[in-house]
């Protein structure tokens, strides 16, 4: 099976902590050149002097914050412009605050809608004419198992996720015929900064203790615990590979098996 990436650059976001930073340390042991992007650049940084970079491999990073997309299209087609084709994207943002959706405010859903859609949208053109040319793509979308079943507490979180996976399979049919795929992964509860804020904020809503909150919430989940951060960067670098050549336009969850839907 090919899941060398060696010669492939990948643009991996959010990738100084958690499932994004898994990512970057998977994709760069399997040989491929990696751009973090995320807001904080002293962590970029960091986390890019510590992936693995053997002969012919060449990390980068670039600072800019989802919250201002314009920036982010700035940035990134400068960078795209100078730099070797990009051959893997993975879009990944972090959630926004939970509650109810009845007491969401307008602005949340358009906040959202910004920092996930539009900036996944504007990191996707800038990309894909490298790829189209290389006839070699992977886009990969960091997304939710809320695209198959809400969450409750998520109201925000599960309307703009959904909004996600539509863009992401119409994509997909799109562009398939130049050798590039859009697919979206789907990860249970993970141990992740994300994590522990939903265990705080359900507990604050219940009146419940944290540890009464993460019980119920491992109760929930067949394999009886959370997921660590490499258990989804191994699915995510499988449809980077060359391997899933074939595997296009899907939302796989990658949860325990918590997801009750087929």
């Amino acid at each position: 099976m090919d899941i060398n990436l060696t010669g492939k650059r990948a643009i991996v976001c959010g990738g100084t902590q958690g499932i994004g930073k898994a990512v970057a340390v998977e994709l760069a042991s399997l040989g491929a050149s990696v751009t973090l992007v995320a807001r904080n650049e002293e962590k970029l940084h960091q986390v890019r002097d510590e992936l693995r970079a053997s002969p012919g491999q060449r990390h980068d990073a670039i600072a800019v914050d989802f919250n201002m997309p314009e920036v982010l299209r700035e940035r990134i087609g400068g960078y795209v412009s100078k730099a070797d084709t990009i051959h893997i994207l993975v879009n990944n943002t972090g959630g926004p605050k939970g509650g109810p959706i009845a007491d969401a405010e307008l602005q949340e859903f358009v906040n959202t809608f910004s920092q996930h859609l539009l900036c996944n949208h504007i990191l996707a053109q800038a990309v894909i004419p490298g790829m189209k040319n290389a006839r070699y793509g992977r886009i990969v979308n960091i997304i939710s198992t809320s695209v198959k079943q809400p969450i409750s507490g998520l109201g925000v979180s599960n309307t703009v996720r959904g909004a996600v996976a539509s863009w992401a399979k119409t994509l997909a049919g799109e562009v398939a015929p130049f050798g590039i795929t859009v697919n979206n992964i789907l990860p249970g509860m993970t141990k992740t900064t994300r994590l522990d804020y939903v265990i705080r904020d359900r507990a604050e809503r219940s009146g419940k203790s944290a540890e009464e909150i993460t019980g119920e919430m491992i109760a929930e989940i067949p394999a009886g615990r959370y997921a660590e951060p490499h258990e989804i960067a191994t699915a995510v670098a499988f449809l980077c590979s060359p391997a899933a050549s074939y595997i296009n336009g899907v939302s796989l969850p990658v949860d325990g098996g918590r997801t009750m839907s087929i």
